[in-house]
């Protein structure tokens, strides 16, 4: 797990912050790896009261990707400098088309995952990239 500093989050250049980053190849265990890590992370910042809510959405966003996509998966978690009330997470996978939020049936499978991190997170959204797109969103680091 290595530690990166100053990337571009939300259209946002962030020069100063801790920036976490991991490439998941597109297959079934990339879920549970990723929840591993981004757990160990948060563990590392300290910021434990965030890792059951940040599993669950990266695992839902990852899942998403797996079922689209056939390139590599990338986790980001980040904690912007000037910002210490803000964990953002991103997701990306090498498809161009943003995901689409839709209405499941109480018996649908699946269908839920943007859903729960529209409700989840104070904010979330998608950017396009050179090589495909970012699902982002922002939780609320309790104060």
């Amino acid at each position: 797990m290595g530690v990166f500093l100053a990337w571009e989050v939300i259209g946002v250049i962030d020069t100063e912050g801790d920036c976490a980053e991991w490439s998941f190849p597109a297959e079934p265990g990339a879920v549970r790896t990723a929840r591993a890590v981004v757990r160990g992370q948060l563990r590392d910042w300290e910021l434990e009261s965030l890792a059951d809510i940040t599993a669950l959405l990266v695992s839902e966003l990852v899942t998403n990707s797996l079922r689209h996509a056939t390139g590599p998966i990338g986790v980001r978690l980040v904690r912007p400098a000037g910002m210490p009330d803000a964990l953002l997470v991103e997701v990306s996978d090498p498809l161009p088309d943003p995901p689409r939020e839709r209405s499941a049936d109480a018996d649908d499978e699946s269908g839920r995952g943007l859903q729960l991190v529209a409700r989840s997170s104070r904010r979330w959204g998608t950017r396009p990239g050179d090589t495909g797109k970012t699902v982002w969103f922002e939780l609320a680091v309790p104060g």
